[in-house]
């Protein structure tokens, strides 16, 4: 039963990172490279989950909504953004603009995977439906925002370069901030959460193709390989 809820919690999240890896039919992104992004946006959650844990024991904020909504999604997207800015941005593997999408869908996947894994297990199995179809899924969508804006800026003149790498974090925060303000609906929360779902799936795969796209206009300039 134990191997069975941790493959549950564990599969959703490899699922959705291998159906953004394999869309990438033109250039081939090192697994190892991805595997390590992964690795990172998991240990992140520890710390946040810390920070949050200590937070409400000592009462921090008063207001449920600030707590609930504001904080927890800037907090969870700006860790994320962090990773990136700091042990990715910089990296030699990511050389394309796709690989922006790949990296931010990466480091979410590793955060919404620990996070399902602690929740099935607090919960049980009965929840992973739910939480494949809602939090693992939105989270992967936010980092494909995420990392398409810092494909964006990694590859853009420097005048607009941090305009770029500063929507990679404002743009999943205002998603995650509207996706938990459905979440507080409680019981009338479907209502809201499908159409938003359809719209975040519409958008998370207009930013795909556009990175796409911007990867052939980079490969074009790059010219034929020798």
């Amino acid at each position: 039963m134990f191997i069975l809820l941790i493959s549950a919690a564990i599969a959703p999240g490899l699922a959705l990172l291998s159906y953004f890896y394999l869309r990438n039919q033109m250039d081939t992104e090192p697994r190892r490279t991805l595997l390590q992004s992964f690795i990172y946006g998991a240990i992140i959650t520890f710390p946040i989950l810390f920070i949050q844990f200590v937070l409400k024991e000592e009462q921090a904020f008063s207001n449920v909504f600030f707590s609930n909504v504001i904080f927890t999604s800037t907090i969870e997207e700006f860790f994320k953004w962090l990773v990136i800015f700091a042990v990715i941005l910089k990296h030699v593997e990511f050389d394309d603009p796709y690989d922006g999408v790949l990296y931010g869908a990466a480091v979410s996947l590793g955060f919404a995977t620990v996070e399902n894994v602690i929740y099935l297990l607090s919960f049980g199995i009965d929840q992973a439906f739910m939480r494949a179809f809602l939090p693992v899924s939105s989270h992967a969508l936010f980092g494909v925002v995420m990392g398409y804006y810092y494909g964006k800026g990694k590859f853009s003149t420097v005048d607009i370069q941090k305009r770029y790498i500063f929507l990679a974090l404002l743009a999943p925060v205002i998603l995650h901030i509207t996706y938990n303000s459905i979440l507080m609906m409680k019981e009338y929360f479907l209502y809201a959460m499908l159409p938003f779902m359809f719209f975040l799936w519409w958008f998370a795969l207009r930013k795909v193709k556009q990175a796409h796209e911007h990867l052939v206009e980079h490969l074009s300039r790059m010219g034929p390989m020798s």
